[in-house]
């Protein structure tokens, strides 16, 4: 990649002063930074204004983000792209929206029955994900952050009851990720469209369902206006992963301090995400519910068809490609011990709870 400097655009230089320090670092750092999301949307959308403004707060204004939201400034789907080609210096969303550069990239945001939010931040944090992540992402000049996470997301708003894999023959369903992938062989036309068009698909018939999120987004979408009839939970998105990606060039020109504030800001707003996730979820359920939706499962031979389906998707990638099997080693090793210790641990005390 050719070497594209980043810090003498959009930057505010300081008045000098005697004995001055570096310029830069008396300067004040302006980037834009795209987002795949409606830049106000609940949790998706906020988990990138969050970003910014730890980091306008604790770089003292030293380093500030424009966000701009899906379609503003680049479409939902080409931030990456954006990125990559030093059009924009960072961007937001989930990893999988450029899977198709690499189809490593879904293991990033989400996989079928696979790991929970707080795995996955276990994962890249003490399992080697986030190395695997950093040289994955080298390979196109850029830079990965862990953001939030949608936690276990819904399977997705029906107009026609699912009683059997024969119900989603011919399905025209908007979802993402390998979820898609999973249902394609189980008969489903899968269709992947930015979120603002979600709505107007599915009132027209453009779509005979959609997978968005979750309670809170999907309320806030309006989902409920159009069917009454929501299926989870998504066992093939039990946890979407947000990031905030970097240009490596732009980066690598930041002071070490402004790198470290923007790696914390990350977390910290991957933090306050998982919470808001989860308070604004429980309360957008029961107001869904009081709302008349009626929320169900997939009958057991969706999930078993699901199960295998998702066996043969992970076993033709990984045999088509070198990251997502090395991706995919790494991630099943824990995703194994972590299997082990829920099923000890967590799902009894979730069954004591009541």
């Amino acid at each position: 990649m050719k070497r594209r400097t980043f810090l003498t655009t959009g930057v505010t230089m300081a008045a000098a002063a005697p004995l001055a320090s570096p310029a830069i670092a008396q300067g004040k750092i302006q980037w834009n930074l795209p987002t795949a999301f409606p830049k106000n949307a609940p949790g998706v959308g906020t988990n990138v204004t969050t970003f910014a403004e730890k980091v306008a707060a604790m770089s003292d204004g030293r380093l500030t983000f424009t966000v701009y939201g899906g379609g503003e400034l680049v479409p939902p789907f080409a931030v990456e792209d954006a990125v990559q080609s030093g059009n924009a210096p960072a961007g937001h969303g989930p990893t999988y929206y450029a899977a198709g550069k690499n189809p490593a990239l879904h293991w990033f945001t989400a996989v079928p029955f696979g790991m929970t939010a707080g795995e996955q931040v276990a994962w890249l944090r003490w399992g080697g994900g986030q190395e695997i992540w950093d040289d994955i992402y080298a390979q196109r000049g850029l830079k990965p952050f862990y953001s939030g996470n949608s936690g276990t997301q819904s399977a997705g708003w029906f107009k026609n009851e699912i009683n059997s894999v024969a119900d989603l023959q011919g399905l025209n369903m908007r979802i993402a990720g390998l979820g898609g992938e999973v249902f394609r062989k189980l008969g489903v036309n899968a269709v992947l469209m930015p979120p603002p068009e979600i709505f107007q698909s599915l009132q027209s018939g453009a779509i005979d369902a959609a997978e968005w999120v979750g309670p809170m987004l999907d309320q806030a979408f309006g989902l409920q206006k159009i069917t009454k009839l929501c299926y989870l939970p998504a066992l093939t998105e039990p946890g979407a992963g947000l990031a905030v990606v970097f240009n490596k060039d732009a980066w690598d020109e930041l002071p070490a301090d402004l790198r470290a504030i923007c790696e914390n800001a990350a977390a910290a707003a991957a933090l306050e995400n998982h919470a808001q996730f989860d308070f604004f979820n429980a309360q957008a359920m029961a107001s869904l519910r009081e709302d008349g939706v009626d929320f169900r499962q997939f009958p057991e031979d969706v999930i078993g068809a699901a199960r295998v389906a998702w066996g043969e998707v992970q076993e033709e990638l990984t045999a088509a490609n070198e990251d997502v099997a090395r991706v995919r080693e790494s991630y099943d090793t824990y995703l194994a011990n972590a299997q082990d210790y829920a099923a000890a641990m967590t799902l009894p005390m979730l069954a004591g709870r009541g």
